[in-house]
């Protein structure tokens, strides 16, 4: 059963949007009653993401995302539907209603019980005789200290001691495949997913386990093997170690490349470090740094690969407005061997004095051409330009071009010429850009969500004016003489019933109860809708007669279109006309 409307009316009136908002993104700037920030779903410096306290919806005009309180919550901590009313619910203070169920919730539930208790039996075998192997491991990297902190554990060398061990405990064959710490062979039978390696649980910044990353433990491939995407895990929106070093005092995360990197950062006293989970770094990654910190310090390994992921991640980290370092370790590998040879604080002096991410990639830019040559040199200053004409700052680009010149031996003047043209052909580029989006109306009509799309954009605006008004003016609108057929969007037209529904019941229209029926796409479109208030209700009444006008007129033309075109397919097929 859903959830009650009375139980999530209450529920949105206790947890105000701007509230909730304003605790992960500084609302900053008003614009009428709106309130504004940096999107945290997307990249930007100037604030396009919007909070309405009166309708109690969020939208974002640059990346188009939007809904309620609980689509804000289930978006930026990866929650389903039911978890995050329950989430918000835990805020206020409210008991969830014990009658509902939702097979999706307890499928969640179970599975994260599960990797608790995986996490448990790894833990177990890393302490017992069977977990000599890792125990070897642990010492010879001199991380025994980390052991417990990380819950760190052992895979025995088995095909299916964990299957026994959580069969035992009550879990189906479906649940361990389910959870990604099974597989299923060519016979059918099951067998662990990891085996033989030393195992970190991945833990959320709530506690939970959601999945996990084994390193195994001698030469071979893959070095480290991670949980699938699951219900519970996304590798691509989890960050290692984050649930500790959201703890630290530092003022900066540090972002390492591996594991065990991390927890020898930790052991050393950098209680920042964290790690991607077997990928580069990820947009969604990235913001969810930027939830938790204003500036993070890159310390990938020295060589070539970890230098090309630290230009990626400074590409990823730098539209979020966040200060970046990138630490240049000498004579070492990685942080961790580094450590080893020269001490935490050697490494701690490197941080000090670690660059800003501008300085490292005119380093690194430089380093890929001979400046003893003509040829270097010029292909050095075309991409240092490149570079430095994408900065936002006149004062950053004169003290970059100032130092890019002297590296290639060219008056700074001349540099620097160079640099405003390059900035000259990207804003001219831009403007065409922007000028082909604005003489394409209809295209710009277009929800941004494929699965959205319009057939008929000339009805689908309508039906948007529609719906507008409707929300925006329920009192003056209970008996429209319309129903979600008459819509040529069936996205549009679903919308339409459930909120003419909840007018006719005299109730609110609220984006939070719709989000039990509609996916956070929909929702996001409907927000967009609400967004607009270009009808002053004096001239509501005429604009929505012209708007369920067209709709009408639209709905006639499409009529006619498709007699004709049936009309001439009974002409091929009876005459042969058109072969």
């Amino acid at each position: 059963m859903a959830f009650s409307d009375d139980f999530l009316d209450e529920l949105t009136r206790r947890n105000d949007i701007v509230d909730v908002v304003g605790s992960y993104v500084p609302l900053t700037k008003r614009s009428g009653v709106n309130m504004f920030g940096l999107c945290p779903f997307h990249g930007e410096k100037t604030p396009s993401f919007s909070v309405n306290p009166e309708r109690q919806i969020y939208h974002c005009f640059g990346c188009g995302k939007g809904g309620g309180v609980i689509s804000f919550i289930m978006e930026i901590e990866n929650l389903s539907y039911p978890d995050a009313v329950r989430f918000l619910a835990k805020r206020a203070g409210m008991e969830v209603p014990e009658d509902h169920y939702d097979p999706r919730q307890n499928r969640r539930s179970r599975m994260l019980a599960l990797n608790q208790e995986a996490a448990r039996f790894f833990h177990a075998q890393l302490m017992a005789d069977t977990g000599r192997p890792g125990q070897d491991y642990v010492r010879r990297r001199g991380i025994v200290s980390m052991v417990k902190p990380f819950g760190l554990g052992f895979a025995p060398d088995s095909w299916q001691s964990l299957i026994d061990a959580m069969t035992a405990k009550g879990y189906t064959r479906q649940d361990l495949v389910e959870a990604g710490l099974a597989r299923a062979g060519k016979n059918g039978s099951l067998y662990d997913y990891f085996r033989g390696r030393l195992m970190f649980p991945v833990i959320d910044v709530r506690g939970n386990v959601i999945g996990f990353s084994g390193r195994i433990l001698s030469d071979g491939e893959p070095k480290y093997l991670n949980s699938p995407d699951t219900l519970v895990y996304s590798k691509s929106r989890s960050l290692f170690a984050l649930n500790l070093a959201k703890k630290s005092k530092s003022g900066y995360i540090l972002l390492a490349e591996g594991n065990i990197d991390v927890v020898s950062l930790h052991q050393a006293g950098f209680d920042s470090a964290v790690a991607s989970l077997g990928t580069s770094l990820t947009a969604d990654q990235a913001r969810l740094l930027a939830r938790y910190t204003s500036q993070v310090i890159i310390a990938y390994d020295a060589d070539s690969a970890g230098r090309k992921a630290a230009q990626r991640a400074i590409g990823i980290l730098q539209p979020l407005d966040l200060k970046i370092k990138v630490v240049e370790i000498p004579g070492a590998k990685d942080p961790d061997e580094f450590i080893q040879q020269k001490g935490p604080q050697a490494f701690r002096e490197l941080i000090e004095r670690s660059g800003g991410q501008v300085e490292y990639r005119l380093e690194q830019t430089a380093a890929g051409f001979d400046l003893n040559t003509d040829e270097g040199r010029v292909g050095f200053l075309k991409a240092a330009a490149k570079l430095i004409a994408s900065l936002p700052g006149s004062v950053e680009r004169e003290i970059y071009g100032m130092r890019a010149a002297e590296k290639a031996g060219v008056s700074r003047d001349a540099f620097l010429t160079e640099v405003e043209r390059v900035r000259r052909q990207s804003a001219a580029a831009a403007k065409k850009r922007l000028d082909r989006e604005q003489t394409a109306p209809l295209r710009a009509a277009q929800p941004k969500e494929r699965t959205l799309r319009y057939d008929n954009v000339r009805s689908a605006v309508a039906e948007e004016g529609v719906l507008n008004l409707l929300c925006r003016f329920p009192e003056q609108f209970s008996d429209l003489a319309l129903t979600g057929a008459d819509f040529t969007s069936p996205a549009l037209g679903r919308l339409y019933d459930a909120v003419a529904e909840r007018v006719r019941q005299g109730r609110s229209v609220s984006l939070d109860v719709l989000g039990q029926t509609f996916s956070p796409e929909e929702l996001t479109l409907l927000a967009g809708i609400l967004q607009r208030d270009s009808v002053p209700a004096v001239a509501a009444r005429q604009a929505m007669d012209d708007y369920i006008n067209k709709i009408r007129t639209e709905k006639e033309r499409q009529s006619r279109a498709d007699d004709l075109r049936g009309y001439a397919e009974k002409l091929k097929r009876t005459k042969g006309y058109g072969s």
